[in-house]
């Protein structure tokens, strides 16, 4: 599989009245690489993360992941492949404050298309690299520290070894040394997984194996209009 993203002619507004419009004409993303997105706030970048995830669909032009045409899947069939696929870190970590952070990592376990058993072995490693000890695990969300949140949402995004992990300005809460860990950590847990990281913060952008502007992205003429 040459890509674990390819972007066509996308288009995106949320209203024929919506002053916002988001267009990609030509974008792929090799398999394994690691990839930093920058733009500016309101600019769009966690509107592309929701289209190439699945969660938002309203667009025209063509979105392909990890080889599947998203827009030729039921939004129950979407939901199941990103269960089974895509590791996604949110800004706000989206955890649910009454399950235990072991209940918030394996959560996408029910959605997934084949039932698995908890997998032991990969949780632990997971969680000795991401420092969440026993006791951690069983505490409530609600009463992490933030850094102890954040630490459980890469958990969650990474368990089950996705090929594509998604990360929406995950550090923005964070102090600069905080962030340089989290980003190095991110990186090594992620080794094996092709890595989108949105984030506004030009500082963490040279971890990553490319640096993409959305304006950049915006403005790139596709293949078969240079040809």
């Amino acid at each position: 599989m040459p890509h674990s993203l390819s972007i066509k002619d996308l288009y995106f507004t949320w209203s024929k009245q919506s002053d916002f419009a988001l267009q990609i004409p030509n974008w792929q993303v090799e398999t394994g690489q690691k990839v930093f997105l920058y733009g500016r706030s309101g600019e769009g970048k966690s509107t592309l993360l929701n289209l190439i995830s699945g969660i938002e669909n309203r667009y025209t032009g063509n979105i392909q992941v990890l080889g599947q045409d998203m827009a030729k899947l039921s939004q129950r069939q979407k939901d199941t492949f990103r269960a089974n696929n895509i590791g996604i870190i949110f800004q706000q970590f989206n955890l649910l404050p009454y399950l235990s952070a072991e209940q918030n990592v394996l959560l996408a376990q029910r959605f997934r298309s084949v039932s698995q058993t908890p997998q032991s072995e990969q949780l632990a490693s997971i969680c000795e690299r991401l420092e969440l000890s026993g006791n951690l695990l069983k505490q409530k969300a609600i009463e992490l520290s933030v850094g102890q949140q954040q630490r459980v949402a890469v958990a969650r995004a990474l368990y089950g070894s996705p090929a594509l992990v998604i990360a929406d300005e995950p550090t923005s809460a964070l102090d600069t040394q905080s962030r340089e860990q989290f980003i190095q950590l991110l990186l090594d847990c992620a080794h094996t997984s092709t890595v989108i990281f949105v984030s506004h913060d030009m500082s963490l952008a040279s971890h990553f194996d490319q640096q993409l502007g959305l304006a950049e992205l915006q403005q790139r003429v596709s293949d078969a209009d240079v040809a």
